[in-house]
């Protein structure tokens, strides 16, 4: 198990290992997810945008790319 320490900032420092398993570097974004009152879960959030692409599935009506000629 690993631990962090609260600064007098608001600040932890993510220790190492869950860096490495985490795949974080410099400037990375994490996110912190509600699981239960009281408990989050910490992952990273280093997914482009382009991870979501078919996600929702076809679009209904036309795109504004359809318009364009």
């Amino acid at each position: 198990m690993a631990n962090a320490t609260v600064g007098s900032r608001g600040r932890i420092t993510i220790p190492i290992k869950v860096r490495h398993a985490l795949q974080l570097d410099r400037g990375d974004r994490v996110e912190f997810v509600a699981v239960a009152p009281g408990r989050f879960e910490f992952t990273a959030a280093t997914q482009s945008v382009r991870a979501l692409k078919g996600l929702f599935g076809k679009p209904k009506r036309p795109t504004a790319g359809n318009y364009c000629s």
